[in-house]
């Protein structure tokens, strides 16, 4: 009859244990790969949403129609300036945050927080200054629906930004080998920035 030595089984248990976090550990991350594959699907919903107003206005009389204030270009114009801006702002927190830079990862994402809170002032004022409303004619209906989608956009990237800063409070929550949130509110961050300036071509310069 065979006796097992509890100490041999407890060091087999660990090496073990250790040969799963090895393994896990050395698995790619295919994370940021399924947030980019979120954004392009977000990507096709735009892609629509731009065909069906490119095709409302091939196929309209007069573009926009006969009657429609035409739009300014100032606080559009500014806040495209600052949504493209915040992007170089926001990738300076990532490359904080891979020199262990906590510090420096909280300020560029306060400051580009504070930027995507103006761009969304300047948005609202902007509606509630316009001189026509959602209802008024076919290109009335398909700006407010494009800013207004992008702008929910926007507003979610905020809260990712808000809740990276929120777990950066935690010690080493965050450091230069484990940094995925910080990259994945940064590429989402740049998805609405070209998406703004695709939507500003199209409704405010073409």
């Amino acid at each position: 009859m065979t006796t097992l030595d509890p100490a041999k089984l407890e060091r087999n248990h660990h090496q073990d244990d250790h040969h799963v976090a090895s393994g896990h550990e050395g698995h790619p991350d295919h994370r940021i790969l399924g947030i980019i594959v979120f954004l392009i699907a977000e990507g096709m919903i735009f892609l629509g949403l731009f065909t069906a107003y490119l095709a409302f206005r091939t196929v309209a009389p007069t573009w926009p129609p006969e009657g429609t204030p035409k739009l300014e270009l100032l606080l559009p114009g500014i806040n495209t300036v600052i949504l493209i801006g915040s992007s170089f702002v926001i990738h300076n927190a990532d490359t904080a945050i891979k020199k262990n830079d906590v510090r420096g990862l909280r300020l560029w994402f306060g400051i580009t927080a504070a930027m995507g809170a103006v761009f969304l002032a300047g948005q609202l004022y902007e509606y509630f200054h316009l001189e026509f409303g959602l209802t008024k004619n076919i290109f009335a209906s398909t700006f407010y629906v494009l800013t207004g989608f992008h702008g929910l956009h926007v507003c979610f990237g905020l809260i990712l930004i808000m809740a990276v800063l929120w777990r950066s409070l935690k010690p080493n929550h965050y450091n230069s080998k484990d940094h995925f949130g910080v990259e994945a509110a940064e590429v989402y961050w740049h998805f609405v920035d070209v998406i703004w300036v695709i939507l500003f071509l199209l409704l405010y310069i073409i």
